[in-house]
């Protein structure tokens, strides 16, 4: 950045550096200024102008600008008196700080806007303007600057600190500082003055985070922030100004700008007062967010988030959101895929109120409410999971938030925690007495049995499932009971009792409104076929799943139908068949944003390359299922995983011991 500064300084082009306070623009200007190209190009003619230290008025910087510029003129009312001085040699100016001379709400904005306007187009002035706000001359090359890399953080740091001690956690904090350069020259400071040891530093961060920023000197973080706060460009913004920064900073992800109205009914000019704050490098666009850096969210982020009345309206917001009931079936489906995108924040947001506000009711439903969210559009684990545990048994809603809990456990193929929790939830459900949460939850484990090769174990508990459904008479639940059955009895070579338990769930069901499960019984038929030997039949009922997923473009179910009919294709050995549908499950994993699906299309594509004896691409694809797995517990998928590469290592050793390509697909 400096090099290309440089070029254009040359070339007497002007220039403005633009960021939050304490992103290094004035370090920027200053290396600038020193650059040994620029000495050799202006000479001594190189001169740096503090704008905050003197009063923001036209009289005032045109004093400064004779002064520094020697051009003795005694309090000049206009540029005209510094023209002969100006224009007899080529000067590089610094006004640094500039906001505070430039800010449009000032005293003399407009004439000092205009005087700043015709140095940038004098000839034989370079112009160079640091400022937290965009309010700099067109003219002006706009270089918007940007936190640290990584290494430089750390070099930043320990030149600093002085210690030879290295540590890990160091990084993880400057991380948490999205490494922005005053704060980890202060917290560099902070600790090289006070001789801490990098675990009395980590302590320290923990307990007292952005507040340690502060020097023995005085220089702080704090101080940097309020002064932007005390800009006229932000007092003029209104009472709510503050508040309404405390809530983009709350939110780790900051707010949808798309959402403004939405989350901001009371305040009627909120898309203009978020373009001010953006002016003012208090907050940022990334992508369709507006946000700011961590240090500034820390700082300004509620104490007490209950005090502040614009959050609570948010959350209540953001609660009924989530209220409304979803399912592949239901029309608004597609839409409650907003979660996907503000997950983050709604995750932050409930964490927080459950363990300020742990006995609402309403707290608990939204999170379970989330979680369901999560699971049909977004299958990950959540923080949230030991406050869950901890709820009491008498509350309303620790059934519906150790059930979803338990589906997210399953969504990323971690089975033994998601069977560990279900148990935990049928415990619960049988001493209220609850039939339909009885029914529901043994549903699950039945599944989570299955997946895990206790099909005994999984058959008793769907029975039992159906025949509480049956005594409910919800011809619904039974069909679903049944279509579960169906993939049980037929994993454990019952495949008549699959067959009957399947198309008798076919026929329960209404043409209308239950097309998921429907598509769920086509996809147990294809599997029991698949078990059978009956490709074709196979083949045909997983397409009509296709069909049903398609029409309603469920990108989950699509993914299961075309990873299914991948693995049948190259087991027959129709390996372009079998790899068209991995990538048309890739596309859908992809979407889906799913490590486990992602994981399962990396472990059947090493399987299609094994059968075209790509042996090291398959080695290579399987290791980094194998690492998807282990990160997400998936111990089951773990395991058939580790299986594939002690069949691709045998073939490798093979070719090795007998110095050809060789290969056996015997033993797998």
């Amino acid at each position: 950045m400096i090099e290309e500064i440089v070029g254009f300084a040359e070339n007497l082009t002007p220039i403005a550096l633009i960021g939050a306070g304490g992103i290094g623009k004035t370090s920027i200007a200053l290396a600038v200024l020193h650059h040994h190209r620029i000495k050799q190009r202006f000479g001594e003619d190189r001169r740096f102008i503090r704008c905050d230290q003197f009063p923001p008025t036209l009289v005032h910087l045109l004093s400064q600008l004779s002064k520094v510029t020697g051009a003795g003129v005694e309090n000049p009312e206009e540029l005209i008196p510094l023209y002969p001085s100006l224009s007899s040699r080529e000067i590089l100016i610094v006004l640094d700080n500039a906001e505070s001379v430039l800010d449009p709400r000032g005293t003399d904005a407009a004439k000092i806007y205009a005087l700043v306007e015709e140095l940038s187009r004098m000839e034989t002035i370079c112009l160079c303007i640091t400022s937290r706000i965009f309010a700099v001359p067109h003219e002006c090359e706009i270089f918007e600057v940007p936190t640290l890399s990584t290494n430089a953080a750390r070099d930043v740091f320990y030149s600093i600190y002085k210690k030879r001690e290295q540590s890990n956690t160091i990084g993880e904090i400057l991380e948490q500082l999205d490494f922005h350069p005053l704060s980890i020259a202060l917290l560099a400071t902070v600790a090289h003055q006070n001789r801490w040891t990098m675990d009395r530093l980590t302590r320290e961060w923990e307990r007292r985070r952005t507040s340690v920023l502060e020097t023995e000197h005085n220089r702080s973080l704090a101080t940097t922030i309020e002064l932007s706060l005390a800009s006229p460009l932000f007092r003029d913004l209104g009472p709510d100004a503050r508040e309404l920064l405390g809530v983009v900073a709350f939110f780790p992800q900051g707010v949808d700008e798309n959402n403004l109205e939405w989350f901001f009914p009371t305040i009627p000019d909120g898309t203009n007062i978020f373009d001010k704050f953006c002016i003012l490098s208090l907050t940022y666009r990334s992508g369709e967010f507006i946000t700011m850096l961590a240090p500034l969210r820390d700082y300004l982020s509620p104490k007490d988030p209950k005090s502040s009345s614009l959050l609570c309206a948010a959350k209540e917001r953001y609660f009924i959101r989530m209220s409304v009931s979803i399912g592949p079936s239901r029309p608004d489906f597609g839409e409650s895929r907003w979660i996907t995108t503000e997950d983050v924040n709604v995750e932050h947001l409930l964490d927080v109120f459950a363990a300020i506000d742990k006995d609402s009711d309403d707290t608990w439903k939204a999170c379970s409410n989330f979680m369901k969210y999560l699971y049909w559009h977004k299958g990950r684990l959540v923080a949230l999971k030991s406050k869950i545990e901890g709820l009491p048994d008498d509350c309303q809603f620790k059934h519906d938030c150790l059930f979803w809990l338990s589906r997210l456990f399953e969504s990323v193929g971690n089975l033994a925690e998601c069977k560990r929790l279900l148990t935990d939830t049928l415990k619960l459900d049988r001493e209220r007495g609850s039939d339909h949460q009885v029914a529901s939850t043994l549903m699950e484990l039945s599944d989570a049995n299955r997946r895990i090769d206790l099909y005994e174990e999984g058959i008793q508990q769907v029975e039992e499932a159906l025949e509480i459904s049956r005594r409910h008479g919800d011809t619904v639940k039974q069909a679903q009971c049944l279509s579960d059955l169906a993939w049980l009895l037929g994993l454990d070579q019952q495949f008549d009792a699959a067959e009957e338990a399947a198309f008798r769930a076919i026929d329960l069901l209404p043409e209308e409104g239950e097309q998921y499960r429907v598509y769920n019984c086509h996809r147990a038929l294809g599997q029991i076929y698949r078990f059978k030997g009956e490709i074709e039949k196979a083949v045909h009922h997983l397409k009509l799943a296709l069909g049903i997923a398609s029409s309603f473009n469920w990108h989950g179910e699509l993914f299961w139908a075309h990873y299914e009919l991948a693995g049948i294709f190259r087991n027959e050995g129709r390996l372009d068949d079998a790899q068209a549908h991995v990538e048309h499950a890739r596309s859908h994993a992809v979407y889906e944003n799913n490590a486990y699906f992602l994981g399962h299309v990396m472990g059947e594509q090493a399987w299609v390359w094994y059968k075209q004896h790509k042996l090291k691409e398959a080695k290579s694809e399987a290791l980094r299922a194998a690492q998807v797995y282990e990160k997400l517990g998936a111990d089951k998928s773990m395991e058939n995983c580790t299986g594939l590469l002690r069949g691709i290592e045998k073939e490798l050793d093979t070719q090795v011991a007998s110095g050809q390509p060789g290969f056996n697909c015997k033993l797998l």
